[in-house]
């Protein structure tokens, strides 16, 4: 016994020795770092419904047709881990296990229902299969944008329309059965107050399909009472902020009278983030934009009467999905500058103790518009690195 607590003294001694084996460091993440998942990169067969991406690989075949189109074009971006089945449950473990290891410990993944019937989900279907997936945290953002011809990278044209963003009242209902039994209850799914966050991307488009503001406050109402039943809490409605931000949120015509507030309150939305700078802020080069775009914290966050939660964007060319003439990119996005601007976003959330300490980044993945924090061939897990560096610090 004498002998044991000496080799425990020894070892405990050793570990505060200068150049010996250090203890390792325990820490707990004081932020939640959210980033969204652009489910693209599989073989949904809904793509082959609208004929797009016949290679079977679904959109990372803009990402490796892509072309410079100017002097020192970032074009086209390699994937260190290379063109993978991101529906894959295997390759969602290793997913899970390179975000959290650096620091990002949520996914928003982006959801969609169309015509009755989902579309892209088969990603975050993967995630939760995926022996590792109660590491990580998720929470789903309904994209309820029409769906175009913007995703077609051999169309000019970007107006075709394959899929309307309207959702009737029949529709709805039976969607959201889907998400309270199949993903809000889940154990990882992400909660403010014991209530599932689930945000909206466009919520003019939700208004406007379910027949105007009355029948929309019906629908979520409807919404929150299905999470009580099944157990939860509530409801956490998330709204996604967007550009000037419209006399009234719903961008519904007639509705001019309402202030965006009272549009929030009516609503009970809880919580407001962005989903992108250029929704808000013109493209320029990254010092700039980010500056502009974090200077407007303060101004989401004084305008409403609920919590804004932070968000930064790490790049933006969406080049990929144009064939002709050159789209406007972000020049000179360097990985330290998106760290300074996720500290920028750290000490809001530390001058706001009494919300929830989330801030969102765009994007995990999305390759085909340039921001994306997955390693690529040029800047390898330097992103990545930036996270762990500033919210360790």
């Amino acid at each position: 016994m004498k002998r044991f607590y000496v080799i425990i003294s020894i070892v405990a001694l050793y570990a505060f020795v200068p150049g010996g084996c250090q203890s390792p460091k325990t820490t707990v993440q004081k932020y939640d770092i959210a980033a969204y998942v652009w489910p693209a990169f599989h073989d949904d067969p809904r793509w082959h419904e609208i004929g797009l991406f016949p290679d079977g690989k679904g959109e990372w075949e803009s990402i490796y047709n892509a072309k410079p189109k100017f002097e020192g074009h970032r074009q086209p971006r390699e994937p260190l881990w290379g063109y993978f089945d991101e529906a894959s449950p295997k390759e969602q473990e290793r997913i899970i296990n390179t975000a959290t290891e650096y620091g990002v410990n949520t996914f928003i993944f982006d959801w969609y229902w169309y015509d009755g019937r989902p579309f892209l989900e088969d990603v975050v279907n993967a995630f939760l299969k995926a022996p590792n997936c109660e590491k990580m945290k998720f929470y789903l953002m309904w994209a309820n944008h029409t769906a175009n011809s913007y995703w077609d990278r051999h169309e000019a044209d970007k107006s075709k329309v394959y899929w309307n963003g309207e959702t009737s009242r029949e529709s709805f209902d039976s969607f959201t059965d889907h998400l309270v039994n199949d993903y809000f209850t889940k154990p990882n799914y992400y909660k403010i107050d014991g209530k599932p966050v689930f945000a909206i991307y466009e919520l003019g488009t939700f208004i406007k399909g379910l027949g105007g503001m009355d029948e929309a406050i019906d629908a979520i109402n409807s919404l929150r009472g299905k999470c009580i039943e099944a157990g939860l809490s509530g409801l956490h409605l998330q709204a996604i902020l967007w550009s000037a931000l419209p006399a009234t949120l719903s961008g519904v015509p007639g509705e001019s009278d309402n202030t965006q507030d009272n549009t929030v309150k009516a609503l009970g939305i809880e919580s407001l983030t962005n989903y992108q700078w250029c929704h808000f802020i013109p493209l320029k080069e990254y010092s700039e934009w980010g500056k502009e775009a974090i200077a407007k914290y303060k101004e989401f966050d004084t305008s409403f009467s609920v919590p804004y939660f932070p968000h930064v964007s790490v790049d933006w060319d969406n080049n990929p999905r144009f064939p002709g003439e050159a789209q406007v990119a972000v020049s000179n996005v360097t990985p330290r500058q998106f760290g300074a601007f996720l500290k920028k976003a750290c000490e809001y959330v530390d001058a706001h103790p009494n919300q929830a300490p989330l801030i969102t980044i765009n994007a995990w993945n999305e390759w085909s518009e340039g921001s994306y924090l997955e390693p690529d061939k040029e800047y390898g897990y330097a992103f990545l690195e930036e996270i762990k560096k500033t919210i360790y610090r």
